[in-house]
């Protein structure tokens, strides 16, 4: 081996080590990590005030690591959760809820219970889809919320939760007459008749059952099923009386 050579790889031995341990100290630096619970806890709450949500975040997360069973580090880890809900998006909604759920399973008797399920539940309804899109999520929203009226009935959230559930059951009740639209548009009578018969059971508070009722009528028309058309157009007529859609129900099917 000729001389330059060799020195050029003594050098590169000798200089190695000093470049990994520059790599490796990267991370060591970060200034969060220098800081106490109480400390990280109080810089994260001054970004989350700010709405700086992504930022305050680390501290939040820091403050939980350092001291996950005391006071100080169960109010970080709902405030992590908060973060993630605060900043909003699908993305974020799913990282609150996962964070919810996770200080539930962690501290279920804890006092902030109850605020952790009802964000469980809003996390869920945040990413409601339309009412012509599924709506796994909305039923998982639906539970949620009622998971926190059996849980904590005297719970200052109830009041609010209870609202939550006509909105998420209006968006689920007109998910049920959209599909039985596609069904009755696309021939398929007998299908659309049973969508709007589930959706007067299950959704008695639906606002325009009027509508419903004249579209079930026409569907078991067009199923051949003349009695039960006779029936929900009868009871059309019977119920809502002064309602636009007996002017648009057919002569035929409009005699008792």
């Amino acid at each position: 081996m000729n001389r330059p050579l060799a020195l050029a790889l003594v050098l590169f031995a000798a200089l190695v080590p000093l470049g990994l341990a520059g790599c490796h100290a990267g991370p060591s630096q970060d200034p969060i990590l220098k800081l106490a619970a109480t400390e990280s806890l109080a810089a994260g709450k001054e970004l989350l005030a700010a709405k700086k949500y992504a930022k305050a975040r680390p501290y939040f997360t820091h403050a939980y690591e350092v001291e996950p069973n005391s006071a100080q580090g169960r109010e970080a880890l709902l405030l992590a959760a908060d973060t993630y809900f605060l900043e909003g998006g699908n993305t974020n909604h799913i990282q609150s809820e996962a964070k919810y759920r996770d200080f539930l399973n962690r501290f279920p008797t804890s006092d902030q219970a109850a605020y952790a399920q009802f964000q469980v539940a809003n996390s869920l309804s945040e990413r409601m889809e339309r009412p012509d899109r599924d709506q796994s999520v909305t039923r998982k929203a639906l539970e949620a919320y009622k998971d926190l009226l059996r849980l904590f009935p005297t719970s200052e959230y109830a009041a609010q939760c209870n609202e939550k559930i006509v909105l998420v059951r209006a968006n689920l009740a007109e998910h049920e007459f959209v599909v039985g639209r596609f069904y009755q548009r696309y021939g398929i009578p007998e299908a659309a008749a049973g969508r709007f018969e589930y959706l007067l059971k299950e959704y008695p508070e639906y606002p325009t059952k009027d509508k419903v009722l004249y579209y079930l009528g026409l569907a078991y028309s067009e199923n051949a099923k003349a009695e039960e058309s006779q029936k929900a157009f009868a009871r059309l007529r019977t119920e809502y009386p002064d309602s636009r859609w007996n002017r648009e129900t057919p002569k035929q099917k409009a005699a008792s």
